[in-house]
């Protein structure tokens, strides 16, 4: 019981962290874009995280292991991330949040080929109503899907099924490996990857400095401290039972929406190709 409690309370932080990074994201895409938000989310983040890695003498393990901790690094931050942010230039911080709830739904549908498991009736039921109470709140904050919301809504799908395969990978490929070894290590490699992308299309004009303590929050909290929880959940709980924290996503989402920084539609889209 004392572990169940555990975990639960592990699950909350998780959920009202990555809650969090959805009203980041959407005040810091435009002021950024996309690419350039979320290089500098991993990249913030690793420059956290790697410091202890070396300290904790988990460097060794990390060059051992870096091809499948760089796969599982891109797949579960660098790429649903950039999705995520693109969606955010035109969907509401709460509505990205309930999509995000799918997460869980497309870890199990990756469970079968990937991890060997079957979709029992108890947990295919539960999964079902985990999706009916997704479209619950979709219908609760109105949404209406046509072409211009309808292609982010499907980036949105795209990153959670990224999610859910980077989640089983991680379980398959990187058994007991420590949390901070597979998170330092895998925000490295996405950092890597989206740096030539983010000099590509870096903002033609200054950010205000409200939009860098934006990143700044979202790269220590909902980032480095995110992916260590996250980490530590799927080596002990599993890849789909870990997911089911998107399941509380939403609630923190919409809570953390209320609050505003100035109205985030109104942020200057100020980002360019150079």
């Amino acid at each position: 019981m004392d572990r169940l409690s555990g975990e639960l309370a592990w699950l909350t932080l998780l959920a009202a962290l990555w809650g969090g990074s959805f009203l980041f994201m959407r005040v810091a895409a435009p002021v950024f874009g996309p690419l350039p938000l979320i290089a500098l989310r991993v990249g913030l983040a690793a420059c956290l995280l790697l410091p202890l890695l070396w300290r904790r003498g988990l460097w060794p393990l990390w060059r051992d292991n870096w091809r499948p901790v760089a796969a599982v690094g891109v797949f579960l931050t660098a790429f649903p991330f950039s999705l995520i942010a693109w969606a955010q230039l035109s969907l509401p911080a709460g509505m990205a949040s309930v999509l995000n709830a799918t997460t869980p739904l497309m870890t199990a549908l990756w469970a079968w080929p990937l991890a060997g498991e079957r979709l029992a009736v108890p947990r295919a039921a539960g999964l079902g109503l985990g999706l009916a109470g997704v479209l619950v709140l979709l219908a609760g904050h109105g949404a209406r899907f046509n072409i211009h919301s309808g292609l982010p809504a499907l980036a949105m799908l795209g990153a959670t099924a990224s999610y859910g395969w980077a989640g089983h990978m991680a379980r398959r490929w990187l058994p007991g490996m420590p949390p901070l070894a597979t998170a330092g290590g895998g925000l490295f490699s996405a950092a890597l990857l989206m740096l030539p992308l983010a000099w590509w299309t870096w903002p033609a004009g200054p950010a205000p400095l409200k939009a860098w303590l934006v990143v700044l929050l979202l790269a220590a909290f909902c980032t480095a401290l995110a992916y260590l929880i996250y980490y530590r959940l799927i080596n002990r709980l599993g890849a789909t039972r870990a997911s089911a924290v998107t399941y509380l996503v939403p609630v923190f989402g919409v809570l953390w929406g209320r609050f505003s920084w100035g109205s985030a539609s109104a942020a200057p889209c100020c980002w360019a190709r150079r």
